[in-house]
């Protein structure tokens, strides 16, 4: 494959959000990289991607800056460049929960792809999607409840109204990448439930399992020009029109069709 697909995020305090996308910017640049960085003063959240070559020195120089040493990258081979551009933004959060106050610090909940598998297997655990209703339609794990959310700040009233029913169980939450689940998971903690969390997300469990099918069920929405790929991370030409049919998500259909301005790039 000739592209890499890159993504990662890190909760740590970043002095300058500014300064920083200002690098950002001018080292994607330089190395030819298209992307979606969010810069933040909590920490960052991006997706990169180019030639392997180029991938791997924006890794290792995002390695060498403070707070971000053993950052964790998650790779996906590409037949073509997912991202036309490098779009680097500076926010209030690198994910809105919607809750002040919650960071993205929670304890003791991240599994491992193996132990997910047992967690499925499970009776006595709540498999949660922690994305939009949208995504989960287009593919989900096997068992997974769809809280019914047209927005990531909506997830707090849907705990709220099932959190007694969830006592004395676990609740395995899952997102894409795993940021939406880092917040979520601190906040449920503080509400006493007993909480697990995809280490990595859905590409960490696509990245470890060569039969990661046998687990997930369709496909999964990626927010870059392959709109969506299946579980060994190949582009399943699903369009974005396939995605979007509702017209309360007309917006996001028009992002989508923004990512890919040329037929040919």
């Amino acid at each position: 494959m000739p592209f890499v697909h890159s993504s990662f995020y890190r909760f740590t305090p970043v002095p300058d959000p500014t300064g920083f996308a200002e690098w950002m910017r001018e080292r994607g640049a330089a190395l030819a990289l298209g992307g979606v960085v969010l810069v933040a003063e909590e920490g960052l959240s991006a997706a990169i991607a180019g030639e392997a070559d180029a991938v791997r020195a924006m890794e290792a120089e995002l390695q060498a800056r403070p707070g971000l040493a053993g950052l964790r990258f998650k790779h996906n081979a590409c037949e073509r460049r997912p991202f036309s551009r490098l779009k680097v933004s500076v926010k209030r959060e690198i994910v809105a929960f919607g809750v002040p106050g919650v960071k993205g610090d929670a304890t003791d909940t991240h599994v491992s792809p193996q132990r997910w598998r047992e967690l499925l297997d499970d009776p006595d655990t709540v498999v949660l999607d922690n994305r939009n209703t949208f995504e989960f339609q287009l593919g989900r794990f096997r068992g997974a409840v769809d809280p019914g959310v047209a927005r990531f700040r909506d997830f707090p009233a849907y705990v709220d109204a099932h959190r007694d029913a969830w006592r004395g169980k676990t609740v395995a939450m899952y997102c894409t990448g795993g940021i939406r689940c880092e917040k979520t998971a601190a906040w449920m903690q503080q509400q006493g439930l007993q909480v697990a969390q995809l280490d990595g997300g859905i590409l960490s469990f696509f990245e470890a399992f060569p039969d990661a099918a046998r687990d997930w069920q369709g496909e999964c929405y990626v927010f870059d020009k392959r709109i969506a790929i299946d579980a060994a991370g190949r582009e399943t030409g699903t369009t974005a029109e396939a995605v979007f049919t509702d017209p309360a998500d007309a917006w996001r259909l028009n992002r989508a069709r923004r990512l890919d301005p040329t037929a040919e790039d």
